[in-house]
């Protein structure tokens, strides 16, 4: 069990932490040095950033909980990761870079109109709120088991709101600097964290983990399934992952202002092509190494599930090993790096959703702000949006599935029908803002009845049944549409009916 040094190797991380961010942010100016670090930030600390913010606890405690479910398959995505980052730098950020933007949606109201900018951006900040409650939700989790170790129960609510506090501390005076820096810490330590915890799994189980794992097809990485149903039902198959992954972080990175804002803050075209780029392999490393942590703590555990080991959900597996195993000291830090993950991706979420809500919502009104003036309302705005994440982050508790699926789930309802006006935006120069945005609207609505309704049933046939019960799916076999494909999907409803609307222009 922890011991007191640990307690206080995790307490120190944390006021550090928050010490550390406001002390290397510097002074904040104006809007500008507020949420792009006065495009001062160099390439490889923005690449670590993006992959600290897209990944963090769902990352930390999620993949290991997937791995230790099921196989090493989630890793096929990162080939998707990887495609979707290349199209990214190739079409997109040369556009954004003839503008002098400040935000993503700030690309669609110079191409279409403040209407549709101001639409992608409520439908950002929403998808950001709910995505991102998963994660501050997920962050609770390892909080509650160092907790329950020293005999007290505390619930997640509680948790939630302290997180919240102490995040909203060093964002609200730190801004943008403040949360990369952060996010470059964060990471060295989770990372090293996992590495010494894969060490001393390996040195614990020892050879015999490998014909285990393997007898057990733990170890499968890729599925070559040719199978259409497979294909569409399946998250883990190799063209689904390559082709639904891919456009899924076109969309993830291409237009939601988490990771534009980064890009954004590039001092060049070619250091933000760079960061980009370099994530994808970031992100390579670091699920193969958590998915390995999954995969040994199978062994370690006999293979048994979360109720035989005493806990209410998978995502609980790999904090349990931490607090009960690792060496003091050693069990502290990790412990605090899966903290300040999760806090640094949290002011991410807080940083991006005041820019958007100043630079797009208010559009004309925040440009004729002072520097002075328009600073204050940066600022009141991220501790709006704390207060507001704590509440969501409060709904998320009675959720079984690993959190890293539910978080990517949720972002889907989005994504496509963001891609899709960016798409729109950037190859269909006769499509207008109203065609732009019945397609926007029409591809949401379509996700919705899509992710809800649509179910395939073991004979390959589809039918339409809106949100069946577990009794329901059993018996008749139902199967939905893997998430890997809402992405594509949505874009290609939004396209679809901004281009047959286009017609009837000249």
């Amino acid at each position: 069990m922890l011991q007191p040094f640990d307690y206080i190797v995790i307490v120190a991380y944390l006021v550090g932490v928050v010490l550390f961010g406001i002390r290397t942010a510097g002074k904040q100016r104006s809007v500008r040095d507020y949420f792009l670090g006065s495009k001062e930030m160099p390439w490889w600390a923005i690449s670590f950033s993006i992959v600290a913010t897209e990944t963090s606890t769902l990352t930390v405690i999620g993949i290991p909980a997937v791995a230790y479910g099921g196989a090493l398959t989630f890793f096929q995505l990162t080939l998707g990761y990887l495609a979707g980052r290349v199209v990214v730098a190739i079409w997109f950020l040369p556009r954004y870079a003839a503008g002098d933007l400040q935000t993503a949606y700030a690309f669609l109201g110079e191409r279409f109109g403040g209407r549709l900018q101001r639409l992608s951006s409520v439908t950002f900040l929403v998808t950001r709120l709910l995505a991102d409650g998963v994660r501050l939700f997920a962050t609770a989790i390892p909080i509650r088991i160092i907790a329950l170790s020293a005999g007290f129960d505390i619930g997640y609510p509680v948790i939630i709101l302290g997180i919240g506090v102490l995040t909203a501390l060093y964002t609200y005076v730190g801004g943008f600097k403040a949360v990369v820096w952060m996010d470059v810490v964060q990471m060295s330590v989770y990372v090293l964290g996992a590495l010494f915890t894969l060490f001393l799994l390996w040195s614990d189980i020892g050879a015999s983990a490998g014909t285990l794992l393997e007898e057990a097809g733990k170890l499968q990485m890729f599925v070559f399934s040719a199978s259409i149903g497979d294909i569409l039902t399946s998250p883990y198959t190799l063209v689904t992952a390559v082709i639904g992954g891919g456009i899924f972080s076109m969309a993830s990175h291409g237009t939601d202002q988490l990771i534009v804002q980064r890009l954004l803050s590039c001092r060049t075209t070619g250091d933000a092509r760079k960061a980009l780029i370099g994530s994808a392999f970031f992100v390579m490393i670091q699920f193969a190494i958590f998915l390995a942590v999954g995969a040994l703590l199978w062994v370690y555990y006999g293979g048994q599930d979360a109720a035989a080991l005493g806990l209410t959900r998978a995502d609980e597996i790999f904090p349990k090993f931490i607090v009960e195993q690792l060496p003091t000291g050693l069990a502290g830090l990790v412990l605090a790096g899966i903290l300040a993950a999760a806090m640094s991706t949290l002011s991410s979420s807080l940083n991006a959703l005041a820019s958007s809500s100043l630079n797009d919502l208010m559009g004309s009104r925040a440009a004729q702000l002072d520097a002075a003036t328009g600073l204050k309302w940066s600022r009141l705005l991220t501790l709006g949006w704390a207060l507001v994440f704590v509440f969501f982050a409060t709904l998320f508790e009675d959720q079984q599935n690993p959190v890293v699926e539910l978080g990517l789930s949720i972002a889907s309802f989005t994504y496509g029908s963001l891609l899709g006006a960016f798409l729109m935006g950037l190859w269909m120069d006769r499509v207008r803002e109203s065609d732009a945005i019945a397609g926007f609207l029409v591809g949401i609505v379509a996700m919705v009845a899509i992710i809800f309704g649509l179910w395939s049933t073991s004979e390959g046939d589809w039918i339409f049944l809106f949100n069946p019960s577990d009794a329901v799916k059993a018996a008749r076999g139902l199967t939905a549409l893997a998430w890997p494909w809402y992405t594509a999907v949505g874009a290609a409803i939004t396209m679809m009916i901004g281009s047959l609307l286009s017609v009837r222009h000249r």
